[in-house]
């Protein structure tokens, strides 16, 4: 009992730090939404969609790039897809009322050495010949006037690389249960702050909607420099910050995932094939990273369900650690629009992603590095 108070309030100290902390990582103050009134000349910007087996979403994902502006052109990079992926795109290109300049390329069999998506963006990434390129996944829809916007942002900050976080999927239990737990995760991990502040090397993206300058890109060796990296965007983010500072990343309500996690083994999938690799291989980091998460998490719960043996004051101290978790966490809640008792599952969601991760490792300790759109990567991938 003593140890759990202490840890109950070594966790309630935890939280209110982060409430207070400067950088507000818990908070979303970092948005940006479509603008109708920016400019839609769209002749700077070519967008690069990598797509394998993508038949299902490319067709929506083309139509809402249609109704951005004037002069836009895409390029999607057919990844070697065996559903039709690239009918459809030039299908739905062909049956918008608005001009879209598409293209699509039929992708080279994967070479050694490389990640899936960066070789089929390094393939594409030699067909731009405009200032800009939108790298967006073959899942994310925009709501029309929002590439403009994007662009008028990257042109105002001057930045390499602004990059959106996207609304997630948030509808079946799960998903309501992990979607905003996984944000929050990532927000407390790379705080959006320290990532856009040019003085600080912490550096991060949201790889499903990143618009980035095509010289900076082209000067830090293409894709072919991050070539095997698995967590490629926040790789990508790091070292665009590094050439040619400032990066900004945000979140949008204008920037949609399509991709559904309905079920707990399709979350389990995506978050075990990289977990271990965010924590860089490291056996030392995978038990810091685990301690810290029984402390701040799962220890105030426990506190509170121990009520009857602990005295008053275990029960108080880990209800208030309670509390604190749940206030940094509703910001997250309330842009999900989920209703506010969601901010208490967050040690439930804890509990599931340190198995994730746990997952992750013990996969990686038996020779799996990872396995994604039917493509698995070994150990020799993308060694820390």
């Amino acid at each position: 009992m003593t140890a759990l108070l202490v840890c109950s309030a070594l966790a309630l100290l935890a939280w209110v730090g982060v409430l207070i902390a400067p950088q507000q990582a818990h908070r979303l103050r970092e948005w940006l939404d479509a603008d109708v009134e920016a400019p839609t000349n769209l002749s700077a910007v070519t967008v690069l969609i990598p797509a394998r087996d993508e038949a299902e979403m490319i067709g929506h994902v083309v139509k809402a790039l249609a109704a951005q502006g004037q002069g836009l052109a895409a390029i999607v990079v057919d990844d070697q897809s065996s559903d039709g992926t690239g009918a459809v795109a030039m299908s739905a290109a062909a049956g918008s009322p608005a001009a879209l300049e598409l293209r699509v390329l039929r992708g080279e069999p994967l070479p050694p050495g490389w990640a899936g998506k960066l070789w089929a963006l390094e393939q594409g990434q030699k067909l731009v010949d405009r200032p800009f390129v939108l790298l967006l996944d073959a899942d994310i829809e925009l709501q029309p006037h929002f590439v403009p916007t994007l662009l008028r942002e990257a042109q105002r900050l001057n930045a390499s690389l602004v990059s959106i976080m996207a609304e997630l999927h948030c509808t079946a239990f799960w998903e309501r249960l992990l979607t905003p737990a996984f944000v929050f995760f990532f927000k407390l991990l790379y705080p959006f702050a320290w990532s856009n502040d040019p003085r600080r090397r912490t550096a991060a993206a949201a790889g499903g909607c990143m618009l980035i300058r095509t010289e900076a890109l082209r000067a830090i060796g293409g894709f072919a420099a991050i070539r095997g990296a698995l967590i490629d965007d926040c790789t990508l983010a790091a070292a665009l910050k590094r050439a040619a500072p400032p990066i900004w990343l945000g979140v949008s309500r204008s920037v949609r995932s399509l991709r559904a996690y309905p079920a707990l083994g399709d979350f389990w999938a995506m978050v075990s094939r990289s977990a271990f690799t965010q924590l860089r291989y490291s056996n030392a980091l995978l038990l810091l990273t685990s301690l810290l998460m029984l402390v701040m998490l799962v220890a105030p719960v426990a506190a509170v369900v121990a009520l009857a043996a602990g005295g008053a004051a275990l029960p108080l101290v880990g209800a208030a650690a309670w509390i604190a978790m749940s206030a940094a966490y509703f910001p997250v809640v309330h842009f999900y629009r989920l209703r506010p008792y969601w901010a208490l599952t967050l040690p439930v969601a804890a509990a599931l992603f340190l198995v994730m991760t746990w997952t992750s490792a013990v996969r990686y300790w038996r020779g799996s590095h990872g396995n994604w759109k039917n493509r698995s990567y070994d150990r020799s991938l993308a060694q820390p």
